[in-house]
């Protein structure tokens, strides 16, 4: 039987981070989206690492992790990530990456092609037109007017559906603190990134040489299914999932059967 064991530490750079080691087992890095932080993945990390050795951090700027030195950028968290796996003396990963995160896995395969076993594309935009774009960068202006508090309960909104905001305070709760949580002047920052980090990601160069999974849910608006298959066009060989009846955040939603999907592409390609 594979021996497990759990490191929460911090990196020379001030990102925190839990690594849950399975003996001999190939790494997994879960990289969270905006607002949000490594906590996000406690619905998949309990499953995933009994097949998996299972990374999860949080992005700089965000959750435990120092704020940032530069302006944030998709370079800025792909480098973060490079330096996290090097003192982790990981040598290749799957990398796994949620809205943002999946903007960052996909710079990360651009800028580091061979540290990737696989890489996974979950509910991230393709390249917005006019009237999204005018959409989201409205909700930057708004926190950075007001903070993270001016889109918080919108999101919820997208974020889940109504029966299950209904249903579920408890978790309501857990990703409005997470949200407020942030820092006011870093938040709408980081925020800038998803605007306009979709653009140099169109037609990614070099292709990308790994197993690529791309999923999302019907009724995530924002990162719709259109723009999965968009994502997937251009990467050779990539799979496309569609998840029915959630939205943004279907990883809390209904993880068992998002973990099965990931659980499936993942259990191919090792």
């Amino acid at each position: 039987m594979k021996q497990s064991s759990h490191k929460a530490g911090i990196a020379a750079d001030g990102t925190h981070y839990d690594l849950h080691s399975l003996n001999g087992s190939p790494v997994l890095v879960l990289i969270h989206g905006l607002g949000l932080n490594r906590h996000m993945w406690q619905w998949q990390i309990s499953e995933l690492k009994q097949h998996y050795t299972v990374l999860v951090y949080d992005l700089i700027g965000s959750g435990d992790s120092a704020p940032p030195a530069v302006t944030p950028s998709l370079t800025l968290f792909s480098n973060q990530l490079n330096a996290l796996l090097d003192e982790l003396k990981i040598e290749q990963a799957a990398v796994f990456g949620f809205s943002l995160g999946g903007m960052i896995s996909r710079r990360y395969a651009m800028d580091y092609p061979k540290r990737l076993w696989a890489l996974g594309i979950l509910h991230s935009a393709y390249k917005r037109d006019k009237e999204a774009h005018d959409a989201i960068q409205k909700r930057v202006v708004q926190a950075r007017s007001d903070g993270p508090q001016a889109t918080v309960e919108a999101a919820l909104q997208r974020w889940f559906t109504e029966d299950f905001r209904t249903e579920n305070s408890d978790t309501m709760d857990f990703v409005r603190h997470s949200i407020l949580a942030n820092d006011k002047n870093i938040y709408p920052l980081i925020y800038q990134v998803l605007v306009d980090g979709v653009n140099e990601l169109v037609n990614p160069l070099p292709d990308f040489n790994c197993p690529a999974l791309v999923m999302t849910a019907d009724e995530d608006y924002g990162n719709s299914v259109a723009m999965a298959h968009a994502i997937a066009s251009e990467i050779p060989g990539a799979e496309t999932v569609i998840l029915d009846g959630l939205r943004h955040m279907a990883m809390v939603q209904a993880p068992e059967k998002f973990n099965n999907m990931l659980l499936q592409f993942l259990d191919k390609h090792t």
